[in-house]
């Protein structure tokens, strides 16, 4: 997640419903690879990101900042697109929600707690148009409606991407609270906190294996004395700056950690299919820039099996497509893209069967 659609004590918490006409129907768009089929946007406000599914699949979080917020709240509507409200509070920057099993309580992390609206973007170093804020999110826990809101992480620095495991006793986030970005695994309540990566170097993205014994995450380890002169620049200034990520595995405890994807191009915001042995995830391994001598900015969506094999490339197109997410029982896809030509520059959530 290099753009983070990303992510006060909320004692003035409320929820909005989302108000007026349904936007006008959109011509069809046009058919995907063999995996695709009735591709549907879902939004058409702002720009959008991170949608993922609830565990019984008739729902979607996500963040955005529809309406002209200043930075992104969270949201819900169903996986049809209706009944888009509100869940968040509506002061402070929010990312990475999610459903707990069940569906009545979801996961965010937020700045709600600090003063001020939306924190400070961190001005880009020089020679670089981009770079992904370290805001300092903390993590909550709140009902499915965005009511009894509680703060389960107390961390001055970043504290985000919180994925729930299947059992829903443990959360899986990434953290910069030890002065590097690592993954950590707590319980549900914020208790018990343990640290899993210990790599110098990004590790984040991590998201449960379907049956809760494995995480996937995206990584990038810094290897010559420029890349880790570069790392320690972005943790003292609490950003990152486009680099190349791979793809690891590890069992749930931190065990077992390998790399099942490693190409040069940025890989990234990878999950599960349902079945436990395939991974789907965006890169711009296929955009290669040979004038520039780099990888370009068009990501498309692929699938990788557990064990590195039958890397397979999902969408075709010339934009943005990102966080893919399988719904639970496999049949349908959600991720974010530009491909909608009225806002060439704006990302919005689609939602596509899947066929195998």
């Amino acid at each position: 997640m290099y753009r983070t659609f990303v992510v006060l004590p909320t004692i003035l918490f409320f929820v909005s419903a989302c108000a007026g006409r349904s936007p006008a129907p959109r011509k069809p768009l046009p058919a995907e690879g063999p995996h695709l089929r009735n591709v549907r946007q879902l939004t058409f406000d702002g720009d959008n990101g991170e949608a993922y599914f609830s565990w019984d699949g008739t729902r979607l979080t996500w963040q955005s900042n529809r309406g002209g917020a200043g930075c992104d709240k969270i949201w819900v509507m169903n996986a049809d697109g209706t009944g888009k409200r509100r869940v968040s509070p509506d002061r402070g920057a929010h990312t990475c929600a999610f459903f707990f099993p069940g569906d009545r309580k979801i996961v965010y992390a937020s700045t709600a707690h600090l003063s001020g609206d939306c924190p400070p973007r961190p001005p880009p170093p020089p020679g670089r148009r981009y770079v992904w804020p370290l805001f300092p999110y903390d993590i909550f826990v709140a009902d499915a409606d965005g009511s009894n809101p509680v703060r389960i992480t107390d961390n001055p620095a970043y504290d985000a991407e919180p994925v729930v495991s299947p059992d829903g006793t443990r959360i899986v986030f990434g953290s910069k609270r030890d002065g590097d970005f690592d993954i950590y695994v707590m319980d549900a309540d914020g208790s018990n906190v343990r640290r899993l990566t210990r790599w110098v170097g990004y590790d984040g993205g991590p998201w449960w294996s379907p049956d809760g014994t494995k995480i996937v995450w995206r990584a990038w380890h810094p290897q010559t004395p420029e890349d880790k002169a570069l790392w320690r620049e972005c943790m003292e200034n609490d950003y990152i700056v486009p680099v190349p990520l791979d793809l690891w595995v590890m069992d749930a405890d931190g065990s077992n950690q390998r790399r099942i994807l490693a190409n040069g191009a940025t890989n990234w915001a990878p999950s599960w299919h349902p079945d436990g042995r395939r991974i789907v995830f965006s890169s711009n391994m296929d955009d290669w820039r040979s004038d520039l001598g780099r990888y370009g900015h068009n990501f498309e969506l692929y699938l990788i099996n557990l064990d590195g094999t039958g890397l397979e490339r999902i969408t075709f197109n010339r934009v943005f497509d990102g966080f893919p997410m399988f719904s639970p029982d496999g049949r349908r896809l959600v991720w974010a893209s530009n491909r909608n030509p009225r806002k060439p520059r704006a990302t919005d959530i689609f939602v596509a069967d899947w066929v195998e």
